[in-house]
């Protein structure tokens, strides 16, 4: 593996671990996506919420007239069984899409559980990431504990029916929906989906409620702000992240704010000649009791510093 590979993936693990860190009293829950909670938060999008629970992402599923797409998948094929179970619910399409918001454990492999007939959507950037990191992420998850490994074992990533550059637009039969190549933020291949038809926009991990996590090498805030600015002119009025609450145009607000603080102190440290080991404690001393996630909020540090000049 490239040196600078090893060095993204063993970053996204240690900030992983960190997010996902329990009190030493509580058993985490299994990581399943829950069957019987499904919302219905517009006219043609349903959503299964993560319930807060680690590994389980927000799971999109839109309907339009002749045919459905659903986001992100859960780990492995008992998960994605449990999408499908909740699919039939609300739709009895048989032309059936998948998209995932990037290819991490949780949203993508679960995919292996879809009928043959299913049409897999990747970024470009997404089959990159693929290519690069295949399951390693995977093979770490696996070691959390026996349940997360029996869910992901023989998971393997569903090949793409298309793969598009920048942006690829899917009409599902009066529902269209804009499937938008992000670039490098939290991973290399973050695809954003915008149902236009209902205003509701599915962010992935470009924009939620917890600290921003970024995939060194790759990504810098410079291209997070502009990924900000390209998601407000879509002004969607809901936002589906892909963990935790939903919310609207307001969460890329609290985004652009920490980036930029981040940023400016980060810069400003530089420019007197301050080494990274020194700016780091300075600028998490002046901004930990506004962002508490000391793990995310270093790793924004970081590269902010690889950019400043």
């Amino acid at each position: 593996m490239p040196l600078l590979s090893a060095l993204s993936l063993g970053r996204h693990v240690a900030g992983f671990a960190a997010l996902c860190a329990v009190s030493a009293f509580a058993q985490p829950a299994n990581p399943m996506v829950r069957e019987g909670v499904t919302e219905k938060i517009s006219a043609h999008v349903y959503v299964i919420p993560d319930g807060s629970v680690s590994l389980v992402p927000n799971v999109g599923i839109i309907v339009g007239t002749r045919a459905t797409l659903v986001i992100d998948t859960g780990l492995g094929a008992r998960n994605g069984q449990a999408v499908l179970r909740e699919v039939a619910k609300v739709s009895r399409h048989q032309e059936l899409y998948l998209a995932t918001t990037h290819v991490h454990p949780e949203h993508d492999l679960g995919a292996g559980a879809f009928p043959p007939g299913t049409k897999m959507l990747r970024s470009a950037d997404q089959q990159k990431d693929i290519a690069e990191f295949g399951l390693q992420l995977a093979k770490t998850f696996s070691t959390r504990s026996p349940f997360v490994a029996e869910l992901l074992k023989g998971a393997e990533f569903r090949p793409a029916d298309i793969v598009f550059e920048r942006e690829h637009m899917l009409d599902l039969g009066g529902v269209r929906v804009r499937l938008l190549a992000m670039g490098a933020n939290h991973t290399r291949g973050d695809t954003a989906l915008f149902v236009e038809t209902d205003g509701v926009l599915f962010s992935g991990d470009v924009v939620m409620r917890p600290l921003p996590s970024f995939a060194s090498p790759y990504s810098t805030i410079r291209h997070w702000l502009e990924s900000l600015d390209t998601l407000e002119q879509l002004q969607p009025k809901q936002i589906v992240p892909s963990h935790g609450l939903k919310g609207d145009a307001t969460l890329i607000g609290r985004y652009r704010t920490f980036l930029t603080e981040v940023q400016t102190r980060t810069a400003e440290q530089k420019k007197v000649g301050l080494t990274l080991e020194e700016t780091l404690p300075l600028v998490t001393a002046a901004l930990q009791d506004k962002y508490p996630d000391r793990a995310r909020l270093n790793g924004a540090v970081r590269a902010a510093y690889a950019e400043a000049r």
